[in-house]
């Protein structure tokens, strides 16, 4: 199992819950931490006392890593790793993957803490970008062979948007499976 969550949910009473459990049990579960430098309108550098919060993977005996988040190989074979690691009865992990938000928290986050040059300098690393100069540069991948799966990724898209918006709403037996109490 994999479990996302940002920054400021790692501050939360759920998360040092969820972590003790799995580290406990030897639970196959990789805790991947979006580390995005806000929750929500607060630097990550007012709300926590470390410089990373994988570390905080010690205190339940449990391997913490802290990787790049904009580089798309580096996250791949970290989780990889993890998860390899998880099947064969290792128990859980915590990656921290340091990355960044373009846009706001909400749609109602006007952005005043933070700069249009910080979030500039976060555009100009655009993970996609990089992985797509990556395939090209060092892989040989061609530009028309990328395209087609940009299209092709475009058209499922759109395809699942449309089959979720087109299909029936769930049913209230559908709605509480797998919810416990």
């Amino acid at each position: 199992m994999i479990c996302f969550f940002g920054d400021g949910a790692s501050n939360t009473g759920a998360f040092h819950e969820s972590v003790n459990m799995a580290a406990i049990f030897k639970l196959p579960v990789v805790f991947i931490c979006e580390n995005n430098r806000y929750a929500m309108s607060t630097s990550v550098r007012y709300s926590f006392a470390i410089s990373d919060i994988s570390e905080r993977s010690k205190a339940y005996g449990m391997p913490g890593l802290t990787i790049n988040g904009n580089i798309v190989l580096e996250v791949y074979e970290t989780v990889r790793e993890a998860v390899n690691r998880a099947r064969k009865g290792g128990g859980p992990t915590l990656i921290e993957a340091k990355t960044y938000r373009w846009k706001g928290h909400s749609k109602s986050d006007k952005n005043v803490y933070r700069s249009k040059e910080e979030i500039q300098s976060w555009k100009d690393r655009c993970p996609i970008k990089s992985f797509r100069e990556y395939l090209i540069d060092q892989e040989g991948v061609s530009e028309d062979i990328l395209k087609r799966v940009e299209d092709t990724s475009e058209k499922e898209l759109e395809a699942s948007v449309q089959f979720a918006l087109q299909g029936p709403e769930p049913t209230l037996e559908k709605v509480k499976r797998m919810v416990y109490a």
